[in-house]
């Protein structure tokens, strides 16, 4: 058997699963988003680009730049108070604490993301513990839930992981000799970290913040659970097309246009992203 042969035969399995499970829907997606929904909520293959049209309309695209916003935020959030903890878990933490330490960043993986957002709920309701010290000190109550800030909050608490393990290996494995040069040349630790640190970890931002930032963009749990649907995003909006409405052909054309701006976002940003790979 030739190499090539070999090759093919291991990729194989690899290319049915990405066609089986990505391609085949996003073929079916793409197709049902130019049908029409009949009165029952069913699908009529009357090709066309009306939901694409409706989906241009202002209303629609205010809640994508609006979802952009809260994507753009949770990531932002998610960078600023990972880094510390990757840092420190990388460069200052002892070797024997450190993988159990990483089990507790990965334990919130271990319980549903729905029971969790419930969890910020009885923390964050009018009678909930937050409230209740805040009560003790002479500050609240305070209306916490069903808020942006509230979204926002549950958003960073949720993609927080995602942020702090590609960081975290970037870290890991920077040479300390560079760092120890960086003082022999007089840099103060922050100018050190600011000229010699974050540029090496460079990688592991870049993988962070895609891995944060994505998933953001079409979130839908923490903006109906933790904003009571006061604020529409484009998951719920989608999620709602789909499960309440009964509005398929629209709920896909929002999908795809969704899934445009992320790839056209992607497309800008490809050369850091090239960059930020190893031998780059």
């Amino acid at each position: 058997m030739t190499a090539r042969r070999q090759a093919v035969l291991l990729l194989a399995p690899t290319v049915l699963v990405l066609v089986g499970l990505f391609l085949a829907p996003q073929l079916f997606v793409l197709e049902a988003s130019l049908a029409r929904r009949d009165a029952y909520g069913g699908i009529v293959h009357q090709w066309g680009l009306h939901n694409y049209a409706r989906a241009l309309e202002p209303l629609y695209l205010g809640i994508l730049v609006r979802s952009f916003g809260l994507a753009l935020l949770t990531t932002a959030g998610c960078l600023l108070l990972g880094y510390p903890v990757a840092y420190w878990l990388a460069r200052v933490c002892a070797p024997r604490w450190r993988t159990a330490l990483l089990v507790l960043v990965i334990l919130p993986f271990w319980t549903s993301f729905l029971v969790r957002m419930y969890a910020w709920v009885f923390l964050l309701r009018s009678e909930g513990t937050m409230n209740l010290v805040l009560a003790r000190l002479g500050l609240g109550p305070l209306e916490l839930l069903y808020r942006d800030a509230a979204v926002l909050l549950g958003q960073v608490y949720g993609e927080l992981p995602f942020m702090i393990l590609p960081l975290y290996a970037a870290l890991e494995r920077l040479d300390g000799s560079l760092l120890e040069a960086a003082a022999d040349l007089g840099a103060r630790p922050p100018r050190a970290l600011w000229r010699v640190t974050i540029p090496l970890s460079r990688a592991g931002i870049v993988a962070g913040c895609v891995l944060v930032f994505i998933p953001s963009l079409g979130a839908f749990l923490a903006p109906d659970v933790l904003g009571g649907a006061r604020t529409v995003y484009a998951g719920t909006l989608i999620q709602g097309q789909f499960a309440i409405a009964r509005d398929m052909p629209f709920g896909s054309a929002l999908s795809v246009v969704l899934a445009l701006a992320v790839t056209a976002l992607l497309w800008m940003f490809r050369r850091p992203l090239a960059e930020s790979r190893p031998g780059h």
